[in-house]
């Protein structure tokens, strides 16, 4: 499987930006898709996942009721739209598929294929 992620840029504390993660190649609808951030001298960390029903999906609390995660099967693609973006979302943005139980809630190490990720500049 290959992901490749876009839609980063630089935005304002406030604003809204939605990535989009294209995947090719495997059986993409089996497939638990993340969200990652990975901060300036930080750790990639959990944002939102969306199984392969779509019809499981988990925000990390920092996100809850402001970023919404999801899919389109027939086009192979997984969206990431973000309002309310604050100024801690700065970092790198990437998707990942992985597979297996307890995939949803599992850190980053557990996921198998990654893209190369999207930038996102939160000024103030």
């Amino acid at each position: 499987v290959q992901l490749v992620e876009s839609g980063g840029g630089l935005v304002r504390t406030g604003g809204s930006l939605r990535l989009s993660c294209a995947a090719s190649g495997g059986t993409f609808t089996t497939f638990t898709i993340g969200w990652f951030r990975q901060g300036p001298g930080k750790e990639r960390e959990f944002v939102a996942t969306i199984d392969w029903q779509d019809r499981t999906i988990f925000y990390s609390d920092s996100v809850k009721g402001r970023f919404s995660i999801t899919r389109d099967n027939g086009k192979n693609m997984v969206y990431l739209q973000m309002n309310n973006i604050r100024c801690n979302g700065t970092g790198v943005y990437y998707c990942g598929a992985g597979s297996g139980m307890g995939i949803m809630i599992a850190p980053y190490g557990r996921y198998r294929y990654w893209g190369q990720g999207t930038l996102d500049l939160v000024s103030t």
